[in-house]
């Protein structure tokens, strides 16, 4: 997808790391300190908030939304007949198995479900940014940088530009006042300072692990001279975040109670199950546990108080037992840490990968929302302690919404990038024996050719270029089509991992006697994390074409 991308305004005075953290330029381009916000409506002292929405039953209307949409507390009276809170939308930007995504209500789309969410946090930036520095115009002054997890796909960055222009936050498609960067790379800037803090010095190779809510993302950046950094080594990451030991937990729930019950209780009482894991599970189980048995005191799960709704559903053995326990689980050790063990696996064998490609890492630093957990400390401290310096911030969670502040506050501190994809253009080769018939026209087939190769570090507006040609004597102009695939290279431009990335249409070619001798030198350059800028030159005319692709 291509978009007419518009300069970044020159009248920038704050920039808004979304989550959100923020920071005001001065004139003199000076920045005061960057605030973080921890007020989020009814909710106090949280550095983010849940993403999730709760309609009216129209669906067309917000009632609440974050942790306010989540958070009713059991109660006998009757409450107003609202749907089921829409949550988890965003891992619909992943790309993970269909089911292992959230069901969604017919009437909702995962992009209006991530449109209205940023419309409702947009309230809360502008409210903020626009009372704490009056004068401001939000559209004009403000540059907004979103992260993105690094294993999403490249198309998301068009879905999100998309989603964020339908929230108002932005006045076109286009501009170029709204950045995006990935998280582990806010990560890695905000970790420069703490680098200083170490006394590491330039050169030294760091690891970034960013444990959210539902991914976890891992990068290896190298330090430069002037605070700035470069990647060394292919991003990668899984879902395994923290949202996962929550699953565990109603796993567990459903031996207990058997999985018929536990699959009513979600299907018609949805707001016990959401105050269950965010009010119970989370605050009294998941945080406070650090995996030291001899800190431990058995809790007790009284169902009848967390969760009474459960009750009716629950037939047969299991409710003979929880009658005979009166309906109290006791969570001991052991079972509350099978609720974390398997997603730790996942993630200590992330790392494991990551640092087997980079023997000379240094410093692991541990961000993210699930880096809070002092179990995941623990084991990580265990299992990398002896290889690296385990470094973690007093606020693991504000690791990101601080680090897209400060990228977007100077952009140039990222210098290097490795790349995702591996790039390329269609060619069209006269046909041999051996090439698939069912491809075949006109003599020629349509093939992949590779510009420029998936874990290549690059500098930033590196660019990679290839001479063509045209096909036949008489032409006078040329479609380039380019693509891009995850795997290290490709023959054919339909197989399955290849996507398209855009078209650049050259006209004007000379259509004098030089037949075939009229090249055409093409460039791709990697101008930014969201788009990458094609270019084409005549070597017979020296005129020289431009676009610029938009990742989808």
């Amino acid at each position: 997808m291509e978009f007419a991308y518009e300069p970044v305004s020159e009248d920038l005075r704050v920039v808004v790391g979304v989550g959100f953290a923020y920071s005001y330029i001065q004139e003199n381009k000076e920045r005061t300190e960057i605030v973080v916000n921890f007020d989020w409506g009814n909710s106090k002292n949280l550095i983010k908030t849940n993403t999730a929405l709760q309609y009216d039953d129209t669906y067309r209307v917000v009632v609440k939304w974050g942790i306010d949409a989540l958070s009713s507390e059991p109660s006998k009276r009757r409450r107003l007949n609202l749907p089921k809170p829409v949550e988890y939308f965003k891992f619909y930007l992943g790309d993970i198995p269909d089911d292992k995504k959230p069901r969604l209500p017919h009437e909702i789309t995962f992009e209006k479900a991530i449109s209205d969410f940023l419309c409702e946090i947009g309230k809360t930036m502008k409210e903020k940014i626009e009372n704490h520095w009056p004068g401001i115009n939000f559209h004009k002054h403000v540059l907004l940088v979103f992260s993105v997890p690094a294993e999403f796909d490249e198309n998301v960055r068009v879905i999100m530009r998309r989603c964020i222009y339908n929230a108002g936050l932005i006045r076109s498609l286009g501009t170029l006042n709204l950045q995006f960067t990935t998280e582990p790379e806010a990560a890695s800037v905000y970790c420069i300072n703490k680098l200083k803090e170490l006394d590491m010095k330039a050169g030294v190779t760091y690891l970034v692990v960013d444990c959210g809510g539902g991914t976890v993302d891992l990068t290896v950046r190298r330090l430069l001279p002037g605070g700035r950094i470069a990647e060394t080594t292919e991003r990668t990451g899984d879902f395994c975040g923290g949202t996962y030991v929550d699953d565990e937990f109603l796993k567990f729930l459903e031996e207990k109670a058997g999985k018929s019950a536990v699959k009513m209780l979600k299907e018609k009482h949805y707001d016990q199950v959401n105050y269950l894991i965010h009010k119970f599970f989370c605050p009294e189980i998941k945080i406070p546990f650090n995996g030291k048995k001899d800190d431990f005191k058995i809790i007790d799960f009284d169902i009848e108080k967390k969760c009474p709704a459960l009750i009716q559903y629950i037939t047969g053995s299991e409710k003979d037992q929880l009658e005979d326990d009166e309906w109290v689980i006791e969570l001991d050790f052991d079972t509350v840490q099978s609720f974390f063990d398997p997603v730790i696996r996942k993630i200590t064998r992330l790392i494991a990968l990551q640092l087997s490609k980079c023997s000379n890492c240094s410093v692991l630093f541990l961000v993210g929302g699930f880096g809070e957990s002092r179990y995941l400390q623990q084991k990580i401290k265990e299992e990398f302690g002896s290889q690296v310096k385990i470094a973690i911030p007093p606020n693991p969670s504000a690791a990101i919404l601080i680090g897209a502040c400060e990228y977007g506050l100077n952009m140039k501190a990222v210098t290097t990038r490795v790349l995702k994809w591996s790039y390329g253009v269609m060619v069209s080769p006269v046909w041999h024996a051996g090439d698939p018939i069912s491809r075949f026209d006109n003599g020629r087939i349509d093939k992949f050719y590779l510009l420029a190769s998936k874990g290549t570090e690059v500098d930033v507006d590196k660019e990679f270029s290839s001479t063509m040609v045209p096909i036949f004597p008489d032409q006078t102009s040329v479609l380039f089509k380019f693509f891009y695939t995850h795997e290290s290279n490709a023959t054919y431009c339909d197989e399955p991992h290849v996507k398209k990335l855009g078209n650049f249409m050259v006209n004007g070619l000379p259509s004098e006697s030089s037949g075939l001798n009229r090249s055409v030198v093409i460039t791709l350059r990697f101008a930014s994390m969201e788009c990458t800028v094609a270019t084409a030159k005549s070597k017979h005319n020296g005129k020289v074409y431009r676009t610029t692709f938009s990742m989808g």
